[in-house]
């Protein structure tokens, strides 16, 4: 029995004291996308820029010009005035709008138009699109008029003067309306007698088209224009000896 004690304790010191602890499995690597590689669509279209290789560019129309050869911009609207009736009926009151608004393209070109509608949007839509329609082109000298002009229309008088560079446009709210959208930058005007909106508008309007340069005078006359020359300096004063 002893020996066989010895055996067994002999057995037991050959054995390792302590055993190593396991080591955990290694975990898999997040999954991550290729960067070489494109995303196609459901057609073969790549998603950054190959989808768009079989499409054509559209081609660019050829912008308007306006009377002086130049693109036309955006026309400008401006609404000058809105006026709201009512009409009594059985059940209430029923109320109208009419606006009044002025349109024109800052290169010579300028249009008036009213519209009447039972909402202020739909009367300016309307409105707008008369004066779209009713636009006529005026004379214009850089960005003054060529010459002095005194027009009337029913109760309104208006009096249009040019003016020099940076001036600016000396006028009120209505007449101002006009003059920008027509293109003028430097003008003195005076508004006289009646001060309804539409009547001022209108008389701004036959003013400005009333206007003419001096060549268009002489060729409807059948003569030749010339251009004043400019007026010689002085010369100086020989000196003293």
């Amino acid at each position: 029995m002893a020996e066989d004690t010895e055996i067994i304790a002999g057995g037991a010191e050959a054995q390792p004291e302590s055993q190593p602890a396991a080591q955990p499995a290694p975990q898999p690597a997040p999954h991550s996308a290729p960067s070489h590689q494109s995303h196609r669509g459901p057609r073969g279209g790549g998603g950054g820029g190959g989808g768009g290789r079989g499409r054509r560019k559209p081609v660019a129309e050829a912008p308007e010009l306006g009377f002086d050869g130049k693109p036309i911009e955006e026309l400008v609207e401006k609404v000058v005035f809105i006026n709201r009736s009512a009409k009594v009926v059985k059940g209430g009151r029923r109320f109208n709008f009419s606006a009044l608004v002025v349109v024109g393209d800052k290169r010579g070109k300028v249009g008036v138009g009213l519209g009447k509608a039972g909402e202020v949007a739909d009367a300016i839509k309307k409105g707008g699109e008369d004066a779209r329609n009713h636009m006529v082109p005026v004379t214009l000298k850089g960005a003054t008029i060529p010459h002095q002009v005194f027009s009337h229309y029913c109760g309104a008088k208006i009096l249009l003067r040019p003016a020099s560079p940076g001036t600016g446009i000396i006028a009120g709210k209505t007449v101002r309306s006009v003059l920008e959208s027509a293109g003028i930058k430097d003008i003195l005007t005076k508004s006289l007698g009646s001060k309804n909106a539409a009547n001022v508008v209108k008389a701004t309007l036959n003013g400005l088209l009333s206007m003419r340069q001096a060549e268009d005078i002489y060729k409807s006359r059948g003569l030749e224009f010339k251009k004043p020359s400019a007026p010689k300096a002085p010369e100086a004063a020989p000196a003293k000896a």
